[in-house]
C-alpha cells in the first residue's frame, strides 16, 4: 500500500492574506485545518524505534515527498517524544531495571544487540540508553558520576570505553540512531553548514553583495542571521535586508521558537551608535528558507517583515533592476515628449 505524503504540507507555499495590525504579533500564528492535519498525521506515525529500517526507506520512495523532509518531520516528532518521557526513564528505579537487565542479558549472549533492542523494547533513543547504561557503569567503576566532557568523549569515541563489550553495544546504538547521538549531532552541523554555503553560492550567481555570520561577529555581532544583504532586495513584493537558512522542516514548535529566539530579534534589533545603527537599522525585514518545507499557515507574518520559503526565490528584484525599469520608463517618456514637439 502507498504511504500518503503527510496532509497539510505542500512543496510549495502560497502566501496567505495577513492580519492588518501593525503591532508584534503572538510568536504562533492560529492554527487551521492544515495544522490540525499534520497533528492526525503524526498520530498515524506512531513511535517506531528510531532505526532506519527498509519499510521506512520504502515509505520515503512512496511519498511525494523528499526523504530529507520526512526525515526531518520524522525526527522533530522523535525528538518531541523524548522530552515528554525523558523524565520516566530517568528515574533510579529505571536506571537501575535497565542496568540489572544489561547485566544479565549481556553474561548470557554478549555479541547479541542488547542495549539496542532494550532502547527499542522501552520505545526510548538507542543512543540515550546507551548515555545511561555507560554512565551508570562508570559509577560502578570510580564511585562518583562522570563528568559530562568524559561521558561524551566516550560517546563520541566508543574505543576509550574501557569494558570493550560495552564499548561494542554502545556503538550499535550510536550508529543505529536516526534522531540522536553524536553522529547525528555531527551530521545536522554538517547538513546546516551545507545550505549555508548553498544559501551563500546562491547570492554570488545573482551578483548581490551580502556579509555572512561570520564577518559580521568579526565587526561585534553576536546575534545574527546568516547573511545581511548589503542592498536589499524585493521578494514576492516585500523588501528584505536578511537570509536565514533552516536545513530543516517548519513546524509550529519549531518557527515559534525561532521566532521569538531569532527572527524577531532581527527585526527589532536597534542601537543608539551612530556607526551600528545604520548596519542595525538594515536588519529590518527579511527571509527565512526552509529547505525541507515548512506548514503553509506559518507564513502569516509577511506584513510584519518575516517571509517564508522552501527555496532560494528566483523573483528577485533588484536596486538594478528598478533603475533599468524607470531609465527606460523615462527614456520612452522622453521619447513621447519629443515627438508630440514636432507634431506641434
Amino acid at each position: 500500500m502507498t504511504s500518503p505524503p503527510p496532509p497539510g504540507i505542500a512543496a510549495r507555499h502560497a502566501p496567505l492574506l495577513p492580519p492588518t495590525s501593525t503591532s508584534r504579533p503572538s510568536q504562533e500564528c492560529a492554527p487551521n485545518a492544515a495544522t490540525s492535519n499534520l497533528r492526525l498525521a503524526r498520530a498515524g506515525l506512531g513511535h517506531p524505534p528510531p532505526v532506519i529500517s527498509t519499510r521506512m526507506r520504502t515509505g520515503c520512495r512512496e511519498s511525494s515527498q523528499s526523504p530529507s523532509t520526512l526525515l526531518s518531520i520524522f525526527s522533530q516528532e522523535y525528538q518531541k517524544l523524548m522530552k515528554k518521557t525523558h523524565s520516566r526513564h530517568h528515574t533510579t528505579e529505571a536506571v537501575e531495571h535497565y542496568y540489572s537487565r544489561y547485566l544479565k542479558d549481556v553474561t548470557e549472549n554478549p555479541s547479541a544487540p542488547i542495549l539496542l533492542d532494550l532502547a527499542n523494547e522501552v520505545d526510548f533513543s538507542p543512543a540515550l540508553m546507551a548515555r545511561i547504561i555507560l554512565e551508570r557503569f562508570l559509577q560502578d567503576q570510580d564511585g562518583p558520576a562522570p563528568s559530562k566532557p568524559v561521558l561524551n568523549s566516550m560517546l563520541r569515541d566508543p574505543s576509550l570505553i574501557p569494558d570493550p563489550v560495552l564499548a561494542n553495544q554502545v556503538h550499535q546504538c550510536i550508529v543505529n540512531d536516526c534522531c540522536n547521538g553524536p553522529w547525528v549531532d555531527s551530521i545536522k552541523h554538517s547538513v546546516g553548514y551545507e545550505h549555508e554555503v548553498l544559501l551563500r553560492e546562491k547570492l554570488i550567481e545573482r551578483g548581490l553583495a551580502f556579509l555572512d555570520e561570520d564577518q559580521l561577529r568579526n565587526k561585534g555581532y553576536d546575534k545574527t542571521p546568516d547573511v545581511i544583504l548589503e542592498v536589499p532586495i524585493a521578494v514576492d513584493g516585500h523588501v528584505i535586508h536578511w537570509i536565514e537558512s533552516k536545513a530543516s522542516f517548519g513546524d509550529e514548535n519549531s518557527h515559534s521558537t525561532y521566532l521569538q529566539e531569532q527572527f524577531w530579534s532581527y527585526w527589532n534589533r536597534l542601537t543608539a551608535d551612530c556607526t551600528i545603527l545604520y548596519i542595525a537599522l538594515r536588519f529590518g525585514p527579511g527571509l527565512v528558507i526552509y529547505w525541507h518545507g515548512f506548514i503553509e499557515e506559518l507564513d502569516c507574518n509577511r506584513e510584519r517583515g518575516i517571509l517564508l520559503k522552501d527555496e532560494f526565490p528566483d523573483n528577485i528584484v533588484t536596486l538594478l533592476d528598478c533603475t533599468a525599469q524607470e531609465s527606460g520608463h523615462g527614456f520612452h517618456a522622453e521619447g513621447k515628449t519629443e515627438k508630440s514637439q514636432e507634431t506641434m
